[in-house]
């Protein structure tokens, strides 16, 4: 479906982001890859499902680096048709207790750097008439948590950015929708629950349910390849007309 584009996704190189890319490049499109660490195995993940991959490690809360990675990303591919706006980090505090520091990285990396890469692929994705914004928001981008002010905070603002995204592209080809995980089983998650079984003295499981009980009625996580997989809707045809939604994937969280 998506053979001949191309998908850039931020953040990309674990967890949610690589599993978005990897149900996108099931679909045909060439992504570039984005975060950091070793990015040999997830590209070489990608290139397995006969696509082309490529890499770039922009520091997503540096402007000139997220300029620089959508020039490469041109310059490879030609353009950026799919945007997936992953890259995200967070820090857990009470508001007087939250380092100032911490503050400006969680709104310059999960929030400025959306607005970033949106006003520098709009251009072409118009003049196409065709094209995908996808932000990877959060459930708390619909409701909040104590000491998480900063994620918080972010997350709103990316689903706001979205409705006026989406607004200001309702006439064109081109979408912009969020979406809105609760808990998804990456492997930073799994840790948790694995320090929360280990802490507790309980089973695997029981720590799961734990977990989850605390937020999410459907006691089960969501999974990168949902995510990928819901991704994957709003690039088909069928989602033509899907604009400006923020989309819950949150097993019933934002619904109590």
């Amino acid at each position: 479906m998506l053979k001949g584009k191309t998908a850039l996704v931020t953040g990309s190189t674990s967890g949610i982001g690589l599993g978005i890319a990897r149900a996108l490049a099931a679909q045909g499109a060439n992504i570039v890859l984005n975060g950091f660490g070793d990015a040999a195995k997830p590209q070489a993940d990608i290139q397995a499902l006969g696509v082309e991959a490529a890499f770039h490690g922009a520091d997503m809360s540096q402007p000139a680096e997220i300029e620089a990675m959508m020039k490469f990303a041109a310059a490879r591919f030609g353009r950026v048709d799919i945007l997936v706006n992953n890259a995200g980090i967070q820090h857990v505090a009470r508001i007087e207790d939250f380092p100032v520091e911490r503050w400006d990285a969680v709104i310059a990396i999960n929030l400025s750097s959306a607005f970033h890469t949106t006003r520098l692929a709009l251009p072409t994705m118009k003049a196409a008439n065709w094209g995908r914004i996808i932000n990877v928001a959060s459930v708390h981008g619909l409701v909040g948590s104590a000491e998480k002010s900063a994620y918080v905070a972010a997350k709103h603002g990316i689903v706001g950015l979205t409705k006026v995204t989406a607004l200001e592209t309702a006439t064109s080809g081109v979408t912009c929708n969020a979406i809105c995980p609760g808990w998804v089983l990456t492997p930073l998650v799994q840790k948790q629950v694995d320090a929360k079984a280990e802490a507790l003295t309980i089973s695997n499981d029981e720590a799961t349910r734990l977990l989850l009980g605390e937020k999410e009625p459907s006691l089960q996580f969501t999974t990168p390849a949902e995510l990928g997989d819901l991704a994957v809707f709003f690039c088909s045809p069928a989602g033509n007309n899907v604009r400006g939604v923020a989309w819950n994937m949150d097993g019933g969280w934002a619904a109590q």
